[in-house]
């Protein structure tokens, strides 16, 4: 498979390139914000002691704080993104540095805003917002505060809090760094056989080849690479989570994973019944194994034989812009606006299209308030990446209709419901390629694609989000997380969810070290729950109406307007209750069967 392989960003035309120069033509603009934004925290500190005399400056007081976090928004988005085109690059990490150490002492110095209205009655409030019509907007933030009032300290402890935030962003920080900086996984001949260094944009590629020694290879230099700094990075991680762990002590959560989940009020019964529904249909996934065993033809299933096609089609590379039109196509169930806006949004430079040495690994959506939702890709000509292409545009398309309906204060979203927006756009994706009346060769293919994201997606993420609050409970209970314990326990769950169908090896253990979300406390699992939901939505657009793409429609410019679960049953599905992630491996079940109909 051909790509376009780029050694410097001024090589690429500007058209695959995001225009950030939209945020800030120059640097010099970049550090008026943050030298505004310190301005405005000063005089800001003025009204310390006189937040809560009245309506009025409650009111004054919310408006100055979101002044303040816009400009200091848009520059550090501005300043990880710059970093994100060259990880290598000293200045850009000094200018990520510089907006990180002076978001910081912001965040310190305004600080005691929320001690402050907790200081007063929940009922002062409530008064407040009936007298002032300009406070109803935050009505759910403030409502939010005092749901939290329990877990909120002293202005003292908050300052000192804030300002630890640069000290406790370290394991983050460094796994960053060595990860896409300095961590090298050698070379290995190709299909064709060129000699091609392996990256973390390419390895999937590797590992979807047909020739096994290719994936072989490739598994155990990425994977050797990581046992040679496991010591390094368990000791990372092993202090992020105590970092979570002490962070919930202090605020008074009975745990890391209740201080994760409370702030958007997440019921912890549903990471409970994620792992639980999907505990219990491990079966399923251990007979797609068993299938994937069989249609591979070899004798035993090994770790690099997870991600190859069981269909092997014709080589063909997907151009960008082929890529975009696939996408509008399959997207049109949502309607004209949508459609028109996403096409606007690629014509207006929203997405940075591909990989150059030193780029950010992977794909996400990112972007301010006041910005385009911009979105990072790595894109390399396959199916695959128009696959990334519609999820990071899902993401992106959510902050668009977001930024444009919601204020400030709710133009952000949950994770667990960012990741609704992104999936369902893959699913509708599938389904239109498998509505195009594919051959039967074809439609294996497609089935075995959809196949693997319910694999990547639903069953891969929620054995992370086992692991994950494995770590925390152990921690949490005085243990000590040994890169042993680490490797072993990552083990023993990736041979409880693949079953005994898949092989031993002497590297898969070592996967979690390779694995950024980590340091991000219980987020993984958000993929999985965002999956199931998808699911559902995406299957009400295609069988339903008018008025269920409109409810989905509704939701996508609500923000964080309501509470993730609330926003979800606006939308047609309920995430307090186990049904979804049900009804999601019956999907996948069926996917299965019709797989091996076309089989025989």
């Amino acid at each position: 498979m051909g790509k376009k392989v780029y050694e410097n960003r001024n090589d690429i035309d500007k058209k695959y390139r995001w225009d950030l120069e939209k945020m800030y033509p120059n640097e010099d603009l970049w550090l008026k914000d943050i030298s505004k934004a310190e301005t405005l925290t000063e005089e800001f500190l003025q009204r310390k002691g006189k937040v809560m005399d009245n309506s009025r400056s409650l009111l004054e007081a919310l408006k100055a704080m979101d002044d303040i976090g816009l400009l200091i928004e848009k520059a550090f988005v501005y300043a990880r993104m710059k970093m994100d085109e060259d990880n290598r690059d000293s200045h850009r990490q000094a200018m990520f540095d510089k907006i990180n150490t002076s978001a910081s002492k912001i965040l310190s110095a305004l600080s005691f805003l929320t001690p402050e209205i907790l200081s007063s009655e929940e009922k002062t409030v409530k008064m407040f917002i009936d007298e002032n019509p300009g406070l109803r907007v935050y009505r759910h933030m403030l409502e939010g505060i005092f749901n939290r009032k329990e877990h909120i300290l002293s202005e003292k402890e908050e300052n000192l809090l804030a300002n630890l935030g640069q000290v406790t962003s370290a394991p983050h920080s460094i796994f960053n760094i060595l990860n896409n900086s300095d961590l090298k996984f050698g070379s290995i001949t190709d299909d064709y056989g060129n000699e091609i260094e392996i990256t973390h944009g390419n390895y999937i590629n590797f590992m979807e080849s047909h020739n096994r020694e290719v994936r072989k290879t490739a598994f155990e230099r990425m994977y050797q690479t990581y046992a040679d700094m496991i010591n390094l990075i368990g000791t990372t991680y092993s202090y992020s989570v105590k970092t979570d762990v002490v962070y919930s002590q202090v605020r008074k959560y009975s745990s890391a994973r209740d201080s994760a989940l409370s702030r958007d009020k997440i019921p912890e019964s549903v990471y409970d019944n994620l792992i639980n529904v999907v505990s219990s249909n491990l079966s399923n996934l251990h007979r797609y194994m068993k299938l994937r065993k069989d249609e591979l033809g070899v004798d035993e299933l090994k770790m690099w034989d997870i991600y190859v096609p069981l269909v092997k089609l014709p080589e063909r590379n997907i151009p960008f812009e082929e890529g975009v039109d696939i996408m509008l196509k399959a997207l049109k169930p949502l309607g004209q606006e949508y459609s028109n806006a996403l096409k606007k949004g690629v014509e207006s430079r929203w997405i940075d299209v591909y990989e150059t040495p030193g780029k950010t690994s992977g794909a996400y959506s990112f972007g301010s308030y006041d910005s385009m939702p911009y979105s990072l890709m790595n894109y390399t000509d396959t199916l695959k990446d128009v696959f990334t292409l519609v999820h990071e545009m899902g993401h992106s398309m959510h902050s668009f209709f977001t930024r444009q309906t919601q204020p400030y204060v709710y133009g952000d979203h949950s994770i667990f419901t960012a990741e609704v927006a992104s999936t369902v756009n893959e699913s509708l994706l599938i389904r239109y390629l498998l509505n195009q009346n594919p051959d039967d060769e074809m439609k294996k293919y497609l089935l075995n694609f959809y196949l693997e994201e319910f694999r990547g997606t639903l069953f891969r993420q929620t054995m992370f989000a086992e692991f994950e609050h494995k770590c925390h409970s152990f921690v949490e209970s005085g243990g000590s997380l040994t890169p042993d314990w680490l490797n072993t326990e990552y083990e023993n769950l990736n041979r409880k969810y693949y079953g005994k169908v898949v092989g031993e090896d002497d590297y898969i253990k070592y996967e979690w070290a390779r694995i950024p979300h980590f340091y991000r406390a219980y987020y993984v699992y958000q993929y999985a729950t965002g999956f199931s939901a998808a699911t559902a939505i995406s299957k009400k657009i295609l069988e339903g109406g008018e008025k269920e793409r409109n409810d989905y429609l509704t939701f996508l410019t609500l923000g964080s307007s309501k509470y993730p679960v609330d926003l979800l049953k606006i939308a047609g599905v309920d995430m307090s209750s186990p049904e979804p992630v049900k009804k999601a491996m019956e999907t996948f079940n069926a996917l299965l069967d019709e797989f091996e109909t076309l089989k025989k």
